[in-house]
């Protein structure tokens, strides 16, 4: 079992930048691939970016490409979104995700889920 806990959200103004934290608990970290995925109103939840279980690799939405950077801190069981050049459309929930084995774009292929963290980006 992992618990996850996402936190930085908060209100930005175009342009700006924001770093979201997945902080987790419960078994290895370091054997779970993560994932950030985000929820618009209205909207289906979509793909933003995921890395691997090693770390090596990282995988990203055309939409953010560029502009976000996924990153892990093994020692703090800690896993980083950077958002940079932020877009109002980029306003939603986002949410931290993990699965054992290989990262994965669809939400359903992933066994915990964050409670969510409200990103607003005003024009």
């Amino acid at each position: 079992q992992v618990q996850l806990v996402e936190s930085g959200g908060g209100l930005v103004q175009a342009g700006g930048s924001l770093r979201l934290s997945c902080a987790t608990s419960g078994r290895t970290f370091s054997s779970y691939s993560m994932g950030w995925f985000r929820q618009a109103p209205e909207k289906e939840r979509e793909f933003v970016t995921a890395i691997n279980w090693t770390g090596g690799r990282t995988y990203y939405a055309n939409s953010v490409k560029g502009r976000f950077t996924i990153s892990r801190d093994s020692a703090k069981n800690t896993m980083y979104l950077q958002m940079n050049s932020l877009k109002p459309e980029d306003t939603a929930v986002y949410y931290c995700a993990a699965r054992t084995g290989s990262y994965a774009p669809y939400d359903t292929e992933y066994e915990y889920w964050g409670q969510g963290t409200q990103v607003t980006v005003s024009s």
